[in-house]
C-alpha cells in the first residue's frame, strides 16, 4: 500500500491525541517550576519532535503490514494448512521474540543489573523458547478447540506456586519479562495470525478462539524465567549461573 495522505492522517490525529497531553503537562511544568534553560528546551522538543515523527511512522507500518501479513498468514494456514499451524506457531513466536527490541532492552538490563551473572543470551533464548511455546499451544488451542480457560487458569496457579520455590531475584524479572514480550512485535504479528486462522479454520471463532494470544504470550515468560530460577535456587544461588 502507498503512502498515502488518507492513509496516514488518522495516523497523525492518534498520535497528536496520545503526546499532546503529555507535551502540555510538561509545558506546564516547565513554566510553573522547572525553569529550565532555552538550549535545553531546544533538545527536549526536537526529541518530542523526532518521537511524534517515529511513533506515526511506526504505527502506520504496522496497520499497513505487520497486522495485514500476519492476518494473511494466518488465513493461509488455517484455511489449507492446519497439520502445520502448531510448527508454524512455534517457530514465528520464537522469531517475533528474537526480533523484539524491548526483550533486548530487558536482556541487556538483566545482565548489567546482576554485574554478568545472569547473562543476557540466557535470558534471551529463555524468553525466545517461551514465547515460541505458548504460541505454539495457542495455535493447538484452536486447532483442538480447546477452551481458553482450562490452559490460562492452570498456567497462573503454576506461576504461584513456583513464586514460592524460585529465587527471589528472579520473580520481579518473570514478571516484567511477561510485559516485555508482548511488544509490537508480538501484538502486532502474532494476534493477528491468530485471529486470521480462527476467522479461516472451519467450525473456529474468530472472537473466541483468535484472541487471547496475548495472555499467553504474556505468561509465558513468567513460568519460564521462575523455572530459571528454581533450578538456580537448588544448584548454589544466583552467583552460580
Amino acid at each position: 500500500m502507498s503512502l498515502s495522505i488518507g492513509g496516514i492522517l488518522p495516523v497523525i490525529l492518534e498520535v497528536i491525541q496520545s503526546i499532546a497531553p503529555l507535551i502540555i503537562f510538561f509545558t506546564v511544568f516547565q513554566i510553573l517550576y522547572l525553569k529550565l534553560p532555552p538550549s535545553q528546551l531546544v533538545k527536549l522538543y526536537t526529541g518530542l519532535a523526532f518521537t511524534a515523527i517515529g511513533l506515526i511512522l511506526f504505527l502506520y507500518g504496522i496497520y499497513n503490514g505487520f497486522l495485514p501479513a500476519g492476518t494473511k498468514i494466518g488465513e493461509f494456514f488455517g484455511d489449507s494448512r492446519e497439520n502445520l499451524l502448531i510448527p508454524i506457531g512455534f517457530i514465528l513466536g520464537l522469531l517475533a521474540t528474537l526480533a523484539e527490541p524491548s526483550v533486548r532492552v530487558l536482556c541487556y538490563q538483566v545482565e548489567v543489573s546482576s554485574n554478568g551473572y545472569i547473562r543476557s543470551n540466557l535470558m534471551l533464548y529463555t524468553l525466545s523458547l517461551a514465547v515460541a511455546l505458548f504460541a505454539a499451544i495457542t495455535m493447538a488451542k484452536i486447532v483442538y478447540r480447546i477452551p481458553f480457560l482450562y490452559i490460562i487458569v492452570p498456567g497462573y496457579l503454576f506461576a504461584l506456586v513456583l513464586l514460592w520455590l524460585c529465587d527471589r531475584d528472579f520473580i520481579g524479572i518473570a514478571f516484567d519479562a511477561g510485559g516485555a514480550v508482548t511488544g509490537p512485535m508480538a501484538v502486532s504479528f502474532l494476534m493477528s495470525m491468530a485471529v486470521g486462522v480462527a476467522t479461516a479454520y472451519e467450525g473456529a471463532d474468530p472472537v473466541a478462539d483468535g484472541f487471547g494470544l496475548i495472555a499467553m504470550i504474556a505468561l509465558a515468560p513468567i513460568i519460564f524465567v521462575m523455572l530459571l530460577g528454581v533450578y538456580i535456587r537448588f544448584n548454589g544461588g544466583i552467583r552460580n549461573v
